[in-house]
């Protein structure tokens, strides 16, 4: 009987530290999601600011401003779901598209000293520094999940249950290249 008792133990115990190890892995993953899903709206936000200073631009420089319009229609949303070569690639359109949008106001001093121009070029910084703080919560969420996938033994429950190693959001190269935005 006592040996019973003392499979029966050790079998409840192996099976509360299952799902112990689900629970966790299972959060993990959420804040990677929750965090992804900051990423977006922030993106959303800067493309929302950046249509205006496209509206701003229109009287200065219509191929301009219909070219980005394009840019702009083409957009796709972040979402939760996204990885993170989507949300580098949204990036990179928004980074062009500002780049454009910039090259413009420097051959138009009256629309750079406009005061509806600057005030929305800092509601792009601002939200350029949010896009920051999300992306460094995206990937110390998925280092908290990375890790905990490579270790043993939670790496035997990580691999049942179909948790894989997520990829990180990458450093953006154009990003250096970037001229002020003030």
């Amino acid at each position: 009987m006592l040996p019973f008792i003392m499979i029966g133990a050790i079998l409840g115990i192996l099976v509360l530290w299952f799902i112990s190890t689900q629970q966790a892995l299972a959060m993990l993953d959420e804040n990677i999601n929750n965090a992804m899903s900051q990423i977006g709206v922030q993106l959303s936000s800067r493309w929302d600011a950046l249509s205006a200073l496209l509206d701003l631009t229109k009287g200065y420089a219509e191929h301009e401003y219909n070219t980005l319009s394009e840019t702009i229609k083409a957009r796709r949303p972040v979402t939760a779901d996204s990885s993170a070569k989507d949300a580098a690639e949204q990036e990179n359109l928004l980074i062009g598209a500002m780049s454009r949008i910039m090259a413009v106001a420097e051959q138009y001093p009256t629309l750079k000293a406009d005061a509806s121009y600057q005030k929305t070029m800092d509601s792009v910084n601002q939200y350029e520094g949010m896009v920051r703080q999300s992306r460094l919560i995206y990937n110390d969420s998925v280092t908290k999940l990375n890790r905990r996938i490579r270790m043993f033994p939670t790496s035997l429950v990580a691999g049942m249950l179909g948790f894989a190693k997520r990829d990180y959001l990458e450093a953006n190269e154009t990003k250096a290249d970037m001229p002020s935005m003030k």
